[in-house]
């Protein structure tokens, strides 16, 4: 199964929860867009344990760290969805987007219509803060209006259980996992939360 993690915004927490989501199912890695240094793979590789998950390299490794669309202006490159081919692996694949769900490959794509394009299931990761609310459920009407299937929502941050109740409430959606404010993100750190969410993982 290939799971495309996608977020509310740039830093709601999309590497944290990749490297959970890889060592709990050891499977593979795989950012099919980078812009800018360091690479979220480096991250990942170092965050888990297990042997059997594979890091895959990059489609585009973008120097600027910004919006693909410009990063990949600045290169003098081309992105185009129809460019990118899937790893060949028969592991699960955790599929990190860049940035939010409509964040730019180009003039007409963004990084959401990369989910369909690898029939992946979506899993979003939403940080809690002051406007949290609204942009999550811009992003899942986004999601449900491209009907895109959605394994459910990873919640990243200090606990807001009346956010995370209304965002449930009115998206619909399961609460795949709350990640806390962590003082230090290591090794244990993730093995911790791995079994978190393999107890809920169906």
């Amino acid at each position: 199964m290939d799971y495309f993690v996608t977020g509310i915004d740039t830093d709601s927490g999309k590497t944290l929860a990749s490297a959970i989501l890889c060592e709990a199912l050891e499977a593979d890695y795989w950012k099919p867009v980078q812009a800018g240094a360091p690479k979220d793979s480096d991250t990942v590789r170092s965050l888990i344990s297990n042997q059997r998950s594979v890091i895959h390299r990059e489609t585009f490794f973008l120097t600027t760290a910004a919006s693909p669309h410009a990063a990949a202006a600045i290169d003098g490159i081309e992105i185009n969805v129809s460019k990118f081919l899937k790893p060949q692996t028969a592991n699960n694949l955790i599929i990190e987007g860049a940035g939010g769900c409509l964040v730019p490959l180009n003039n007409d794509e963004f990084v959401i219509d990369l989910a369909p394009h690898f029939e992946a299931h979506v899993i979003l990761v939403a940080d809690l803060y002051l406007g949290s609310i609204n942009h999550t459920l811009l992003t899942c009407h986004e999601l449900a209006s491209r009907k895109l299937n959605v394994k459910g929502i990873i919640f990243n941050g200090p606990s807001n259980t009346e956010s995370e109740r209304i965002i449930l409430h009115h998206t619909g959606l399961s609460c795949l996992l709350k990640i806390a404010r962590e003082e230090k993100i290591d090794k244990p750190t993730v093995n911790k939360y791995a079994g978190l969410i393999k107890k809920s993982w169906v």
